[in-house]
């Protein structure tokens, strides 16, 4: 079951680089990587009052996880807030409520959360917020909320500036966020969106077709500073694009699906990209491929696309989420259908196209993941199905391919003198934090959390906090900004 269906949607949105290359033997054919032993968990089956069709995960500065479910919350069906210990310790922070009003929070979220560097959360509402749009349905919003679980609407679209936003939002290095509506503005083709933590809000750009039709995926943004995206549709032959837009709106479409014969290299992008260590972008389509069950795709920032690999349905079919890069360089995710039992699968590939399935899902212990993973500073990968379980709502998942843990810097970039989060796990004894090797000046707050300040004489490079077991090194090079 796909959102092609269900007109919802998933999109993880997180950037992680690698530790380390994978090295291939001079002068002979590649290799696959041995296959990793692999642990899989069903963390947590949701029932009645828990929610219903999660979304993508995102970890807080208290080590936890949170997400959305798009449907739930009682009678209203509105969708919820929830947070989840790595163990399994489900805790729901409340729904979406619509009151005398109306739902001026917003209503089914269609997409997870993203950490913002004042330690709340933000995210998109596809529906609520303005009842006069869409049938009475709403147009969406866009939303704060605290780790306790209080909500505060900072924007309500109004379909002039955009409806129906399905994608989690990035906050950029200038410290605003960047966001997609899938539909809205005079051609009704969607919009990319700015909006300051305080509320300020600008649209940037209006598809119109020619350039792009519904944007269902998030942004991310490049070393280059601008903001890498994909439209579902749209483009020279309809079959969406992949998009480049500066922080001030500039738009460039870099490629246009179904460019190949029998749209070899793909089409319909569901999902966003992500940027590996190499410098090149990495996504999913849908569908197209060698056998019309989606892809694996590479491209440059100047827009050349090589397909990494075509799926045949065993192997899994129909992703709907992006990539993320692990911390042993190569790149997971999950397809929405496909595998042993039809219920979607968790993959591996290699920068060169060297493919592994993980995992086959089936309903008892989940099924159709329509959203990505993260990896969590454990070093483990975590997820959703949007089906599957006892009563078929969805479950949370973690998946171990025994990569060990590390430390995560929010945000990932600042000048000399900011303030940093460093998220990990047992970070109680640390004995030093250093930038690239320029030593800071650090606190330690919890045992998931240290607030460390970037020092003097710090380059971009490695984030590093000593240990009395040892050292643990940030997955993302902290950018010194000037």
């Amino acid at each position: 079951m796909s959102k092609l269906n269900l007109v919802t949607k998933a999109c993880a949105v997180f950037l992680l680089w690698a530790a380390a290359a994978v090295a291939l033997p001079a002068q002979t054919a590649p290799v696959s990587p041995p296959v990793p032993t692999v642990t899989f968990t069903t963390l947590f089956t949701f029932g009645v009052g828990d929610g219903e069709g999660p979304w993508g995960l995102v970890q807080g500065p208290d080590g936890n996880l949170y997400g959305t479910t798009y449907d739930g919350n009682g009678a209203q069906s509105t969708g919820t807030v929830f947070k989840i210990t790595p163990s399994g310790a489900f805790t729901s922070l409340g729904g979406f409520a619509c009151g005398p009003v109306g739902c001026t929070d917003g209503t089914n979220p269609a997409a997870g959360l993203v950490l913002g560097t004042d330690g709340n959360f933000y995210g998109t509402a596809s529906e609520g917020g303005h009842e006069n749009c869409h049938a009475d349905e709403g147009c969406g919003t866009i939303y704060a909320i605290t780790p306790a679980g209080m909500m505060t609407a900072l924007h309500l679209f109004d379909r002039s500036d955009g409806s129906s936003p399905r994608a989690p939002l990035i906050q950029a290095t200038n410290g605003n966020l960047y966001g997609t509506t899938y539909r809205g503005t005079p051609n009704g083709d969607g919009t990319v969106f700015r909006i300051t933590l305080s509320g300020m809000f600008t649209t940037l750009h209006s598809f119109d077709g020619t350039d792009g039709v519904n944007p269902d995926a998030g942004l991310v943004q490049g070393t280059d500073a601008n903001l890498y995206g994909t439209t579902y549709g749209g483009g020279t032959n309809d079959e969406g694009t992949v998009f480049e837009i500066t922080p001030d709106g500039k738009l460039t479409t870099l490629y246009n699906f179904c460019s190949q014969a029998n749209c070899t290299d793909g089409d319909a992008p569901f999902a966003g990209l992500v940027q590996a260590t190499d410098g090149n972008f990495y996504g999913t389509t849908y569908g197209g491929g060698t056998n019309n069950d989606g892809t694996v795709f590479k491209i440059t920032p100047t827009g050349m696309l090589t397909t990494l690999h075509s799926f045949d349905g065993p192997d899994g079919a129909s992703p709907e989420a992006g990539l993320i890069q692990g911390t042993d360089g190569n790149f997971y995710g999950t397809t929405a259908e496909g595998g042993v039992r039809g219920d979607g699968t968790v993959f591996q590939i290699t920068s060169g196209g060297m493919f592994t399935t993980l995992h086959s899902f089936d309903s008892p212990n989940g099924a159709n993941p329509e959203a990505g993973l993260i990896q969590g500073t454990d070093g483990n990968f975590y997820g959703t199905t949007f089906y599957g379980g006892t009563e078929n709502w969805g479950t949370i998942f973690s998946l171990s391919v025994g990569l060990g843990p590390f430390v995560e810097t929010n945000p990932v970039a600042g000048k000399v003198g900011a303030k940093v989060g460093i998220l990990g796990t047992n970070l109680t004894g640390a004995t030093s934090v250093t930038f690239n090797g320029t030593a800071a000046v650090f606190k330690v707050r919890s045992e998931t959390l240290i607030l460390a300040e970037v020092p003097s004489g710090a380059t971009t490079g490695t984030v590093q906090v000593q240990l009395p077991g040892g050292a643990l090194s940030s997955n993302v090079p902290f950018i010194v900004l000037q």
